[in-house]
């Protein structure tokens, strides 16, 4: 049972989008929606962490009504809504990109360029615009990846073959390369779709929460995180009330302090949502 007293101080509510604030159909339900609205007006503030660009979350955060700086690309990014101020950006060395490139060449790999406003790919890789899960992307094609090397905030690399897949993984670790934090899983919508995303060293969703914290002089211990997948992992690894979603995967279920009754599609949020409305107001 969470500690009502802590629920009470709590300042900043942040969530995961994909398979947790949002259903299956990219829609936040109404339970939802009005509970973020009443605790707004008890000065609760609402952020997201999430994997998508920056572009692909501004229509959520306006429903949402949320002034505060949004986490994107797991923590490449964190960007303001609506005045587009850059709280933080961490741009992948040149070295990498091009690495990345020559990489998914060599093994035959799919893959794409993330950057502020759009997912850049290739004419050869056009196949890649349906394989990517970031809802609500910008595709935009370039003639060639090199002059996008050094404003690049993710490479993504795909595939079906596991083991290419996990040669690649190991060219982008110690001690192939240094610098890098890297996302490596296999998809949950695409059969036996393997995964790579790499950045810049220390961007997470849990260091991005650190960083905005900092940014708003809010305590870690006074905001609380829901998510469900393995990408949210680093925010349940900080001193952030925990809550995972029914539908999470076991080990972010493990790490959580709360565990909802109810899934995305049935407004998981909500359930936490309420309770924290319940302290606030008692």
């Amino acid at each position: 049972m969470l500690d009502p007293k802590r629920l009470k101080d709590l300042k900043l509510i942040l969530f995961d989008v994909d398979g947790t604030l949002v259903t299956d159909n990219n829609v936040i339900p109404n339970e939802t929606i009005e509970l973020v609205g009443k605790l707004q007006e008890l000065g609760v503030r609402f952020t997201f962490a999430t994997g998508r660009l920056h572009s692909a979350i501004i229509d959520h955060a306006e429903t949402l009504h949320i002034k505060t700086p949004l986490i994107s690309l797991d923590g490449s990014m964190i960007k303001s809504h609506p005045n587009g101020e850059v709280i933080f950006e961490s741009f992948l060395k040149k070295k990498h990109v091009l690495k990345a490139i020559k990489q998914s060449e060599i093994h035959v790999l799919y893959m794409a360029l993330c950057l502020g406003d759009a997912i850049y790919y290739t004419e050869h890789q056009e196949p890649i615009t349906k394989m990517l899960e970031k809802y609500g992307a910008k595709f935009m094609e370039t003639d060639t990846y090199t002059e996008l090397a050094d404003k690049t905030l993710e490479a993504v690399i795909v595939g079906d073959y596991r083991d290419s897949m996990r040669e690649v993984r190991k060219m982008f670790t110690f001690p192939h390369s240094w610098g890098l934090d890297i996302s490596y899983y296999k998809s949950s919508k695409h059969k036996d779709m393997y995964y790579l995303e790499i950045r810049k060293g220390g961007c997470s969703k849990g260091t991005g929460l650190k960083r905005l914290t900092k940014h708003l002089g809010i305590k870690i211990s006074q905001t609380a995180v829901i998510g469900d997948w393995f990408n949210d992992r680093s925010l349940f690894q900080t001193k952030a009330v925990k809550v995972a979603v029914n539908n999470a995967v076991a080990e972010i279920k493990s790490m959580a302090d709360m565990v909802t009754k109810k899934d995305n599609n049935e407004a998981g949020p909500a359930e936490f949502l309420e309770m924290v409305y319940k302290a606030k107001k008692g």
